[in-house]
Order: C-alpha cells, then structure tokens, then sequence
C-alpha cells in the first residue's frame, strides 16, 4: 500500500475530487494548510498598504491506495491540479506498513 499526499491550490481541489471519483478512489483526508516553495510568498495591499504574504494558502489530500494503483492516481491528482503556473503543488507518494479500520479490526487492502 501507498500513502498520497498532494499539496494542491485550493481552486483544484474539486477539480481533483472529481477525477478521483471517477477512478473508483473514494476515500480521502482534506486539510487546509499553508506553505510556500519557489514562490517564496508575494505581495499584497489592504487599505493601501502593502504587506508581504510569506505563507500561501494550499490545501493538503491525503489518500492510501493498493501499490499498484499509485502511479495512476499520482498521475491523475497531476493532470486535475496542473494549470501550468509556479505553485501548482506537490505530489508525495509513501510506503504504508500497515492499515487498520478501527470499527472491525479489518488489515490491509480490506481496511482501505
């Protein structure tokens, strides 16, 4: 099994969830977190004044699929999140030991 994590913009997500969905992926964790990378942060104005951003709003999708299924999913999470602009985001694919459905006790692929 494999662990996906995706830093996207927010903008993409439903974009994404829609993707997934119709590869069969149901089940995913969705955080509102906040980052930067080669941005670097930007800068804006309020009431005339302007102020430097150092932490762009992102939004963090966390998923567990089979092995075999993580490059297609990495790929469809890419192709959903992709606008062509710095700061699409990050996909980060990671090994899972083991998973455990708290209700039945259920392990491995059956607890996904």
């Amino acid at each position: 099994m494999k662990k996906i994590e995706a830093i996207i913009k927010p903008y993409a997500l439903d974009a994404v969830k829609d993707a997934l969905n119709k590869m069969g992926v149901s089940g995913m964790t969705i955080s509102d977190v906040t980052g930067y990378g080669q941005q670097k942060g930007h800068t804006e104005a309020y009431r005339g004044a302007e102020y430097v951003v150092n932490f762009i709003p992102k939004v963090k999708i966390e998923l567990i699929v089979a092995s075999e299924e993580a490059d297609a999913v990495a790929d469809c999470i890419r192709q959903a999140a992709n606008s062509g602009q710095i700061g699409d985001g990050k996909i980060f694919i990671l090994p899972v030991h083991e998973v455990i459905r708290i209700r039945t006790g259920e392990r491995g692929k059956a607890a996904i």
